[in-house]
């Protein structure tokens, strides 16, 4: 079984918007998420990329994620799987939060995100100022 796109509404308009964003910096998220990992592992919980009221990254902590979950009738129990299953060293793993909604950010760079991380050149706080920069304006957009 399939599903037929739906179209782009005002309401979800942002979920196409962060589509479109990760896509454009896919080296610069996994060279982000590799330095995050190497500073906390998952300690402080999933980078999240919460777009209200100017978009900003987050941590959200696994046990806000599970009580979410609780609240939601265990609806983001495959998220959580997700999480809790993530390989940092091949696979990014992030959370969209936008219009009191989640959405589950998740792709397999062309190279390790380490080797992201070394060839983007660049620390946590310079990424972290460049994506926010570059976000700001995707979603402006």
């Amino acid at each position: 079984m399939f599903s037929i796109p739906q179209p782009e509404t005002a309401e979800n308009k942002w979920r196409g918007q962060l589509d479109r964003f990760v896509k454009n910096n896919q080296p610069e998220l996994a060279a982000l998420f590799w330095g995050l990992w190497l500073e906390n592992g998952n300690n402080q919980g999933t980078i999240g990329i919460d777009l209200q009221p100017t978009p900003h990254f987050v941590y959200c902590p696994q046990t806000e994620i599970e009580k979410l979950n609780e609240r939601v009738e265990n609806r983001l129990q495959e998220i959580l799987g997700i999480i809790d299953n993530n390989k940092p060293e091949t696979e990014v793993v992030m959370i969209g939060i936008g219009k009191g909604e989640i959405k589950l950010i998740q792709f397999a760079p062309k190279t390790s995100p380490e080797t992201c991380f070394q060839e983007v050149g660049k620390n946590v706080d310079e990424l972290l100022d460049i994506l926010e920069q570059r976000l700001v304006e995707q979603i402006r957009d």
